[in-house]
């Protein structure tokens, strides 16, 4: 080590940065967040140390010194939806996470399924507000929120379901209609030649994703399965009695049903009619999302496949997303590009 040199142990902070360089600390934060008001020399000077001892900025500590923090709003959906639920208690795990990254976490629940109340949620955002990741519904109002949001300056992320037309930040969650063409090849695969009806049931069709999977499973069937038959989809919202109506008439209007794909959730109800009707092991079903109750259903082997997507690295990225740009920080595309998990019997985790 020179003469003049400074030995840094362990990781390197903004004091060692300054007194390398021989300026104040306010001088060397100056330099490191591009700030205005230093000689040319001196920010050569700083930045030769920040260079020499490998410091890395911490946006926390930084953010602590400078008395800055940010507020985020998750919207999630109300009800009994199991995947839903388990976005929510990773959502509380990951405030946890953020709150030591000087960023804290509210969740509001509504009814997703009602436009007018999402949009009155979304247009009542306080002021207070850095960010908002919200659960979206493809609606004229709430696109017109999402809009009015991103015009006071606050980003929107749209969480499992996209609003890709509105002026959002960010949408995290699994490509849809992939999610669905793989439904169709697993369904046509499993049906292995198998003559008549198949039949889907989605949340609803003004949920995005909803819309993109069925989109995507009616791609491929009619292209790759022509024999077999496509029938309309029914709307359930995710309420398992209202799948259970829903695949109770199907069961009671078609006799030849083979198939069935829920694009969505309320799968205890799909499960109830088809054990009530004696054909839970009869019908190909192929369900979304890894839960506690579709796990039990696949061990039984009533559901025959899973497609599902991580609530845990939605909820992160989520988070992470908003604090990059509130912090100005870079984003990893590769981090926060969430993947598509086929789940079979053979390999559950």
């Amino acid at each position: 080590m020179g003469a003049g040199e400074t030995g840094v142990i362990g990781r390197a902070t903004l004091e060692d940065v300054a007194r390398a360089a021989g300026v104040s600390l306010a001088t060397a934060d100056r330099v490191v967040n591009r700030r205005d008001g230093v000689r040319d020399k001196t920010i050569a000077r700083v930045e030769a140390a920040v260079s020499r001892l490998g410091y890395r900025a911490d946006p926390a500590a930084a953010r602590l010194a400078r008395n800055q923090n940010f507020r985020f709003l998750f919207v999630l959906p109300s009800g009994a939806n199991s995947f839903m639920t388990m976005l929510a208690e990773q959502v509380a795990r990951t405030a946890e996470w953020l709150a030591a990254q000087r960023a804290f976490i509210d969740v509001e629940h509504v009814d997703v399924f009602d436009a007018d109340a999402l949009a009155r949620v979304l247009e009542g955002v306080l002021p207070g507000y850095h960010g908002v990741a919200t659960i979206a519904l493809d609606h004229p109002r709430v696109r017109a929120a999402i809009d009015d949001l991103a015009d006071r300056g606050v980003p929107v992320v749209t969480l499992v379901s996209d609003v890709p037309s509105a002026r959002r930040l960010h949408y995290v969650g699994i490509d849809n209609p992939a999610a669905g063409r793989t439904a169709a090849t697993l369904m046509g695969r499993f049906l292995g030649g198998r003559q008549g009806v198949v039949a889907v049931i989605a949340g609803s069709l003004s949920l995005r994703d909803h819309a993109e999977r069925l989109y995507g499973f009616n791609q491929v069937m009619a292209r790759e399965f022509p024999d077999l038959i496509m029938l309309p989809a029914v709307q359930g919202r995710d309420d398992n009695e209202q799948t259970l109506a829903a695949t109770e008439a199907l069961l009671r209007q078609h006799a030849d049903l083979v198939g069935l794909y829920n694009a969505g959730a309320g799968n205890r109800g799909i499960a109830a009619a088809l054990q009530q009707a004696g054909r839970a092991q009869e019908i190909v079903w192929i369900a979304h999302e890894l839960t506690p109750h579709t796990r039990r259903f696949l061990l039984h082997g009533e559901i025959d496949a899973i497609i599902s997507q991580d609530p845990g690295h939605e909820a992160r990225s989520a988070a992470r997303v908003l604090l990059a740009y509130c912090s100005g920080d870079r984003l990893v595309a590769d981090q926060e590009r969430i993947g598509i998990d086929i789940f079979l019997r053979d390999n559950l985790p």
